[in-house]
């Protein structure tokens, strides 16, 4: 009876870990799948004040995407580094009128989002620009072919 249990209990951990291995690449299929489309999101109240923020897979290391974010940002001239933490793949910036946050998250060993918000106030242009040319950017300098979804 114990050997009966005991071959039970292996074959339910067996099956358990193949189901676990089967979800984790649909996961990663999924993810391929929207590689190198960017979605965003912005909002402005009556106040003039809101977010932008805009996210994208990518087909690379996070690590390669923070530090391409992060050469980029200190290579531009109009963009000062308020902040920054590797181990986090965060960097905080500005252009003076509008404050920004990035953030590269690893979705597998060479799969990552890049997700950058930034607020809007109402002396300043749309913040729209300030987050997708980043985005775009970073695609660029990877090698990523990247496009806005509805357009």
């Amino acid at each position: 009876m114990r050997k009966l249990v005991g071959a039970i209990l292996v074959w339910a951990w067996f099956g358990y870990a193949l189901s676990t291995t089967s979800a984790n690449a649909q996961w990663v299929m999924v993810a391929r799948a929207a590689s190198g489309k960017i979605q965003q999101m912005s909002h402005k109240s009556a106040n003039g004040n809101g977010y932008d923020v805009a996210t994208v897979v990518l087909e690379a290391n996070a690590d390669k995407v923070y530090t391409t974010a992060l050469a980029g940002l200190k290579a531009h001239e109009n963009i000062k580094i308020t902040k920054n933490n590797d181990k986090k793949r965060q960097i905080e910036f500005t252009n003076g009128v509008q404050y920004a946050s990035l953030q590269a998250t690893p979705l597998g060993d060479k799969l990552s989002q890049l997700m950058i918000a930034s607020n809007v106030t109402d002396d300043s242009t749309s913040a729209t620009s300030l987050v997708l040319q980043a985005v775009l950017k970073v695609c660029k300098e990877m090698n990523v072919n990247c496009t806005v979804e509805g357009s």
